[in-house]
């Protein structure tokens, strides 16, 4: 009877490698293979305290992160001619996952802004905020 179940076992953890195999070897194979395990996902989020300002004006940015050792630099960004560029702005995620950094923005018009990160080879990217610069 043991035999039995062991080989039963066998056979279902074997079909369950060939359907996984199936799935990475077809039309989804790049969607599923670059996709990272939920466990070792990365992720910032960011508020900004103002949604308008004088150009000149300073915002503060906060947010948390998860996957980003303590210490990890993060830095501002904003986008420009579809090119996500970094601003002079930066902070470090600190004990218990936090972070605050503060920005003067001086180019005006409405900005899409987000903060990056890098854990381990992961780049890693907030959600896009806008801040209206007049």
């Amino acid at each position: 009877m043991t035999s039995v179940l062991r080989h039963h076992r066998l056979r279902t953890s074997f079909g369950a490698g060939a359907l996984s195999v199936a799935l990475l070897s077809g039309g989804t194979s790049g969607a599923l293979a670059a996709s990272p395990s939920p466990s070792t996902m990365a992720s910032i989020t960011v508020k900004a305290d103002k949604t308008e300002v004088k150009a000149g004006d300073k915002v503060t940015f906060t947010g948390r992160t998860k996957g980003l050792k303590v210490g990890s630099p993060l830095v501002l960004q904003h986008e420009k001619s579809g090119k996500w560029i970094p601003l002079r702005a930066t902070a470090k995620v600190k004990k218990g996952n936090s972070y605050a950094l503060i920005a003067k923005l001086n180019t005006k018009g409405a900005e899409h802004l987000r903060i990056a990160g890098v854990s381990g080879s992961e780049k890693v990217y907030s959600p896009t905020v806008a801040v209206k610069v007049k």
